[in-house]
């Protein structure tokens, strides 16, 4: 018998990663509309689905990816609201991940869905780690500002805040009691001072905005997901050290906790990688469970029966799972993930997505005429994500235009609108169902075929509608590529469509984040930049006392310099004017405005014999010349 591959990969865990995860995300978006729903039995309908619903809702027996009839059926007095426009629940994903973003100081803020945000709050913590007074941890301020110290809050830092794994009877102390060493010593002060951060960040978000989240904390995105789900709702979870197996300690309590779950719930590992696994696993398939559309396996396989399983390791995952189509290293990758591995970085927030997709799934799409239907509703959905997510107002610092945003966003395109980026490649994925077996069985498969085209141009016209659009680009791309995907006439059986707008190309910006500077905006916006310094030209009527020569003023104004001659004009608004149009008076321009001109007085200046007017001396000569000149 072959023996047991017992390395582990190695481990880095000197992150602090906070992963949150809004509660009924989608119900509680209804709630803080209506706060009166919050306690009556509330769930939110896709299709014939219930795609989530409350607590309140669960207590009476109902539950996600539950038949709408069936729901009805076990609690009659359900309030179903249909949810099947993602406009709101988008809107509030965006102004919760803000409010969150807001804590960090590395901008390490990666939005995972509508509803979960990972945090990566190291540097937090490590300035935190170096305040701490560790004869008094007990009396722990945290301090949320580098600039200011007063911003933050008073903590225990002796304790854990919330929830851990594995749960104890006494949370652990500042000494730890095994004899891990050092690096467990201070990996355990780390997670408390990030457990503590967590809970004030969800009193914060509950606070002011009104959504309760569960957290879990640890040293990288795949722990911190799976730990959180430990106390659902409204709770968080820490994942205790030592995360490396040791004679010492007698244990990881990274495997004792990933060892419990199926190898199909590991973030990272999706239905394919799981069924191969699986499948050597059991030496056969695993069995699906019912359902047409939704559904997981009849047997589970456990993380701890893969990774103790004889002979497996990364060098047989990578023959297992890799071949053509698949990365290079998938084994490795897999194999780290069993084990708790995860190098992954929290993503910095973009400005621009990478991609937008828009898809549906179905019963069953079979003819030219309801796959053209759906495609213009897909179509439409995708202009209308596409303007919502990749323009703003031209000029959105101009007060003048923050009236057209909203008309801008959702009513036309009459508003000043710029694209933040261009998509150049349109994408259309399909999923047909397999035909049925002589015993009228159907094989399940997951299978997605695509085809990529070059984005139409006119998609980013804005003085056409978005029907008029969405008509275009289903004539002109999605129609076409759809039937070199399936050139058949009819009797696909989709149970899917996708359409997606990626290979973003951004535009030129004003700031660090765009492709370059934006040289028409700067143009267009030149004449209001420069108002301050243009040079008017006026007639005014002389006074009795004036000589018919050219004179200084002075200054009434001290950013106001006037030149005059025969009563006519020129004046600059400003001290540091570029320039100053003399006419034939002879002065050369007074580039940096009055204290050049001050400058010009007092060093070598000579007074006209005729007029008095102060001069350089270079300038005396032409000065007398235009005496000289007949009236």
């Amino acid at each position: 018998m072959a023996r047991t591959v017992n390395t582990s990969p190695k481990r880095h865990d000197g992150r602090i990663i906070i992963h949150f995860d809004y509660d009924c995300f989608y119900a509680a978006v209804f709630e803080a509309e209506n706060p009166a729903l919050k306690s009556l039995p509330l769930a939110v309908q896709q299709k014939q689905i219930i795609v989530t619903c409350n607590y309140e809702a669960r207590r009476r027996g109902l539950y996600k990816l539950q038949l709408v009839r069936e729901a009805k059926r076990t609690c009659p007095d359900v309030i179903i609201v249909l949810g099947e426009d993602l406009t709101r629940f988008r809107n509030a994903s965006k102004a919760l991940y803000t409010f969150l973003k807001g804590f960090t100081w590395s901008q390490k803020v990666e939005r995972l869905g509508f509803d979960e945000v990972f945090l990566d709050v190291t540097d937090i913590i490590d300035y935190n780690q170096t305040l701490l007074n560790q004869n008094d941890l007990s009396h722990s301020f945290f301090c949320l500002d580098r600039i200011d110290p007063t911003v933050g809050f008073s903590y225990d830092a002796s304790k854990y805040s919330g929830h851990v794994f594995p749960a104890t009877t006494s949370l652990p102390s500042s000494t730890p009691t095994s004899e891990a060493g050092e690096a467990e010593r201070i990996l355990d002060l780390r997670l408390r001072l990030g457990s503590h951060l967590a809970q004030h960040m969800r009193h914060q978000l509950e606070e002011h905005h009104g959504y309760t989240s569960t957290v879990g904390i640890s040293t990288n995105k795949l722990l911190s997901k799976l730990v959180g789900n430990v106390n659902k709702p409204k709770g968080q979870t820490t994942l205790l050290p030592p995360y490396v197996r040791m004679p010492s300690n007698g244990g990881s309590n990274v495997a004792s906790f990933l060892d419990t779950h199926d190898v199909g719930k590991i973030p990272g590992i999706g239905f394919k990688i799981s069924q191969k696994i699986r499948a050597h696993v059991l030496a056969r398939p695993a069995e699906f469970q019912e359902g047409l559309v939704y559904g997981g396996t009849k047997e589970n396989v456990k993380v701890k029966d893969v990774r103790l399983f004889p002979g497996v390791g990364p060098e047989l995952l990578e023959s297992l799972l890799g071949g053509p189509g698949w990365p290079k290293g998938i084994g490795g990758k897999v194999w780290g993930l069993l084990n708790g591995a995860d190098d992954a970085e929290v993503g910095i927030a973009k400005k621009v997505p990478s991609q937008i997709s828009i898809e549906d799934s179905y019963i069953r799409l079979d003819t030219m005429e309801e796959v053209r239907k759906e495609l213009l509703m897909l179509a439409g959905s995708l202009l209308k994500r596409m303007r919502l997510d990749l323009t703003e107002v031209e000029d959105a610092d101009d007060p003048r235009n923050e009236t057209h945003e909203e008309d801008a966003k959702y009513n036309g395109a009459s508003s000043p609108m710029r694209w933040l980026a261009h998509p150049r490649t349109l994408r259309l994925t399909t999923r047909p169902r397999a035909p049925r077996n002589p015993d009228g069985t159907r094989t399940r498969s997951f299978n997605r075929i695509s085809r990529s085209g070059p984005m139409p141009s006119f998609v980013f016209n804005f003085n056409q509608t978005v029907d008029e659009r969405a008509e275009g680009l289903v004539n002109e791309a999605l129609i076409p590529s759809f039937r070199k995907l399936h050139p058949e006439k009819s009797g696909w059986n989709l149970s899917l469509v996708n359409v997606c707008a990626t290979n973003m190309a951004e535009t030129a910006t004003d700031d660090r984040d765009g492709a370059g500077r934006d040289i028409g905006r700067m143009f267009r916006r030149q004449e209001d930049v420069l108002k301050d310094w243009k040079i008017e030209d006026k007639d005014v009527a002389p006074s009795d006392d004036e000589s018919s020569g050219f004179k200084y003023e002075g200054f009434a104004d001290p950013n106001t310099l006037h030149l005059e001659h025969d009563g006519r004009k020129a004046s600059s608004s400003r001290t540091d004017s570029p320039e100053l149009l003399n006419g034939e008076v002879g002065v050369d321009s007074l580039s940096d405005g009055v204290s050049d001109f001050d400058d010009m007085a007092t060093m070598n200046g000579q007074a006209c014999k005729i007029c008095g007017a102060i001069m350089p001396a270079f300038a005396v000569i032409a000065h007398e010349r235009f005496h000289a000149v007949p009236d």
